[in-house]
């Protein structure tokens, strides 16, 4: 199986940083891509940002385009969100997840357990 274990969450104000990492462990061989996920309170979990393991293609909202850069270190088997400018909307926990191919499907089919990210006005 997959374990995926997030850090780096906390509080900042307006316009600062934070550095997300997810730690990957298992059958990380079987990742095609790698994403963050975000869910704020009261509302569904949104895409935020996904690299491919292997090419290293990247995709991100248009909300956090040019704020937001994902990266990934296959050494250390860990995918970052580094997060600039960030606004109060940015604010929610934010998840990790691996997906894979599945009966010709791309799926998120393992998940970390989150960290809260705040950021105050």
């Amino acid at each position: 199986q997959v374990q995926l274990v997030e850090s780096g969450g906390g509080l900042v104000q307006a316009g600062g940083s934070l550095r997300l990492s997810c730690l990957t462990s298992g059958r990380t061989f079987s990742f095609y891509r790698m994403g963050w996920f975000r869910q704020a309170p009261g509302k569904e979990r949104e895409f935020v940002s996904a690299i491919n393991w292997m090419d290293s293609s990247t995709y991100y909202v248009d909300s956090v385009k040019g704020r937001f850069t994902i990266s990934r270190d296959n050494a250390k088997n860990t995918v970052d969100l580094q997060m600039n400018s960030l606004k109060p909307e940015d604010t929610a926990v934010y998840f990790c997840a691996a997906a894979r191919f599945t009966y010709g499907a791309l799926k998120y089919d393992s998940w970390g357990q989150g960290t809260q990210v705040t950021v105050s006005s």
